[in-house]
């Protein structure tokens, strides 16, 4: 089976300055976006105990003398980042809000607290705005869950990756199976909105255990639950020292029986690697995977910014000292540019197919300002291949295009 394109979520037509120039018209602007894209506001916290040997997200093991991660320092450079990057997204009410890491859970209930009462302060958040937090089942206890809980977090999600002692080990992971059942349970308890995430195609796994896995987690009845294929990614000590993994055949069985298995018990599966029960999909990721905007703030997190004439992307400093020293300055972007015009299929399409009934074509024009039509040649071809079901009212991989979706977005590239 073809290794899938992951997205990590990390990252609108905004109010434009007073003083701003008259919209570009080159050859490579965008035009025609008449509306705001929905807004969602990522916090990265880059802190863990132990580094992952798969895990290539921007994290850093926290190795201060006092074994203490600077929280009080780190927050006054996320408030300093959020107020400098405020007047960009003006007046647009953030529908969601996610703490992704490294492991947010290292961060004490009062330093969230903190964080989202100056989030509320500065930007308006919608009445029902979902609020998620990644958590470690090795990081937490009783007293953490509820205080998240009562900082304003109404969404649980948790790395459990397996419940099986040995896969545990061999993912360096710092729980073991009976902490993953224990903090599974308590956040179930403590949070009405809770994910699991699970990977399957581990070091020798078989596909007997993986499936048990997936028993043990629908066996707690979390309203969503992630499963991600292990994949040996770049500058990762797997990548460098690959373990043994089982064969493409296997890992496809795997995803197969996994799916058929969670359907089974009433787990939609809405997107590449998630599933839920009705209702309850996670709207941050949703959009993400619907071209929608996303404020990034913390060490290496990226944004996505939509303007009238524009699509810009930011990036910031991916070294937490870096980028405190920065944020504190009010220079806290590292970096920005602006999305081509002949680059926003392929952007557009590298989200939205990742859904597994697709979008309104529709949705095209509105986040991208493009009309459908300049992606005709693509789409014909996808259609041909037997990839992409496309008409006047919605874009849909087809069950092969889910499957082989690296080839299907490939088209979108030339």
């Amino acid at each position: 089976m073809k290794k899938i394109i992951e997205i990590k979520p990390a990252a609108g037509f905004t109010q434009a300055p007073v003083n701003t120039v008259a919209p570009l018209t080159g050859a490579n602007t965008v035009s025609g976006l008449t509306n705001p894209p929905p807004l969602s506001l990522y916090i990265h916290i880059p802190w863990c105990v132990r580094k992952c040997p798969y895990c290539d997200f921007n994290s850093h093991e926290s190795r201060f003398k006092n074994g203490e991660i600077p929280e009080a320092a780190y927050i006054d450079a996320l408030i300093a980042d959020l107020g400098a990057a405020t007047p960009k997204v003006w007046g647009r009410k953030i529908r969601s809000i996610f703490f992704g890491g490294g492991t947010p859970s290292l961060f004490s209930p009062e330093a969230i607290d903190r964080i989202l009462s100056n989030v509320r302060a500065l930007t308006p958040l919608e009445y029902d705005a979902e609020i998620t937090l990644e958590a470690n089942p090795g990081t937490v206890d009783s007293a953490h869950f509820s205080g998240y809980r009562q900082a304003g977090v109404n969404r649980l999600s948790l790395g459990i990756q397996s419940f099986n002692a040995d896969y545990l080990k061999a993912l360096g992971r710092i729980h073991d199976d009976r902490q993953a059942i224990a903090a599974a349970e308590l956040a179930l308890e403590t949070f009405e909105r809770v994910n699991l995430d699970v990977m399957y195609a581990l070091p020798r796994q078989t596909l007997e255990h993986a499936l048990k896995d997936a028993k043990q987690a629908i066996a707690l009845g979390p309203d969503h639950l992630s499963f991600y294929h292990l994949t040996l990614e770049p500058n990762t000590p797997f990548h460098r020292t690959p373990p043994s993994l089982p064969d493409d055949d296997t890992s496809s069985d795997m995803q197969v029986e996994i799916e058929h298995l969670l359907a089974a018990h009433d787990y939609e599966h809405y997107e590449t690697s998630a599933f839920a029960k009705k209702g309850m999909q996670a709207r941050h990721n949703l959009n993400y995977w619907q071209f929608g905007d996303y404020l990034g703030i913390g060490a290496g997190a990226h944004s996505k910014l939509s303007y009238h004439d524009k699509i810009t992307r930011e990036s910031r400093p991916k070294h937490p000292k870096a980028y405190m020293e920065q944020a504190i300055l009010g220079n806290a972007i590292e970096r920005v540019w602006d999305i081509e015009r002949d680059e926003l299929g392929f952007e557009f399409m590298m989200n939205a197919l990742r859904l597994i009934e697709g979008v309104p074509a529709s949705l095209f024009r509105q986040r991208t300002g493009l009309s459908l039509h300049t992606l005709d040649n693509a789409i014909r071809t996808a259609r041909n291949k037997g990839l992409l079901t496309a008409d006047q009212d919605r874009l849909q991989p087809t069950l092969l295009g889910q499957r082989f979706l690296n080839e299907l977005l490939e088209l979108f590239l030339e």
